[in-house]
């Protein structure tokens, strides 16, 4: 399987020494959220988890552990944007700070392993067009040699983004003008030697040079695993994500980023109240075991394909 650390919550940033207990212990607990007493047990042996993709914007507080997971293969969604306080609040200095952790993250596991997001793109009085450019070329100049790739996506406002961003005045963008930005970082990201992809994004972006990409990348995970993989595209996502089935490890409503775009966070006091239950031993994140929960462990298994087919073995020749 592929594991999922976390669309839901920055694991890396906030709760690495819990997921590194996890591993230790070779099993988890996920609750689920739409139907809260039933709780899967997830089994993290290295023999069924083909790879891990962790979603952070500052793994810094996991680095120093990275040794715990030399038996997984892995590689990172490292969310780094030109917005300030106003829109992600508890974020440390990107300059002084994010982008040292970015570099450093790479040069111990390799640029290959560290996927760049400059995601989501929001437009409002402050945050315009010349804004972004500007801030993704110096950040893109900054992570020269230290990834290889970069994702883009635009903002999407959903019900709970709405009410979250209300302050921020954020503005309606036109498909041309999307094509447009999205234009001129293409030509941003090849000068800084980047692939270039969206994410989940409606429009065709060939037009302007650029391919609809997967977070949860088949091609990318069997390149880092060394294995061919036998996986189905994620039938939970939305029908523009290219992403491929993975088991979502995270919980809404424990985040501490305090990002205003944030879909996985209702509001700040639900987050108040989830991370003080937080218990590094718990094979729970964020929660306690109720009388009521019932605890299944859900069938899990590794997709790696132990054969080469014959369709494979004639590609070769």
């Amino acid at each position: 399987m592929i594991l999922s650390v976390s669309r839901r919550t920055d694991i890396p940033n906030y709760y690495s020494e819990w997921f590194y207990n996890r591993i230790k212990e070779g099993f988890l607990y996920v609750r689920n959220p739409m139907n809260p007493h039933q709780i899967s047990k997830i089994n993290l042996s290295s023999d069924i988890v083909d790879c891990i993709v962790f979603w952070t914007k500052n793994p810094a507080n996991m680095i120093p552990g990275l040794q715990e997971l030399q038996n997984y293969k892995y590689y990172f969604q490292f969310t780094l944007t030109g917005y300030g306080k106003d829109v992600e609040p508890y974020l440390p200095d990107k300059r002084n700070d994010i982008i040292k952790t970015f570099q450093k993250l790479s040069e111990n596991i390799g640029s290959e392993k560290v996927i760049w997001r400059y995601d989501p793109i929001l437009f409002n009085e402050k945050y315009i067009p010349e804004y972004h450019i500007k801030a993704f070329e110096e950040i893109a100049s900054q992570l020269n040699g230290y990834t290889h790739k970069v994702v883009i996506s635009f903002m999407d406002l959903y019900a709970k983004t709405k009410r979250n961003t209300e302050k921020l005045n954020i503005k309606e963008i036109s498909n041309s003008e999307i094509k447009e930005i999205a234009g001129k970082m293409a030509k941003i990201a090849i000068k800084n030697k980047l692939s270039i992809e969206t994410c989940a994004e409606q429009i065709d972006p060939k037009e302007v040079g650029i391919a609809h990409g997967s977070c949860i990348d088949k091609d990318l995970t069997e390149q880092i695993i060394g294995c061919r993989l036998k996986v189905n595209k994620d039938k939970n996502q939305r029908d523009e994500c290219g992403c491929f089935e993975s088991v979502e490890v995270g919980t809404y409503n424990t985040c501490k980023n305090g990002c205003k775009y944030c879909y996985a966070n209702f509001n700040e006091q639900q987050v108040e109240a989830s991370v003080k239950l937080y218990d590094v031993n718990s094979p729970l994140l964020c929660g306690n075991i109720g009388t009521k929960d019932k605890i299944t462990e859900r069938k899990v298994k590794s997709l790696k394909e132990e054969q080469i087919s014959f369709l494979q073995v004639t590609d070769i020749f």
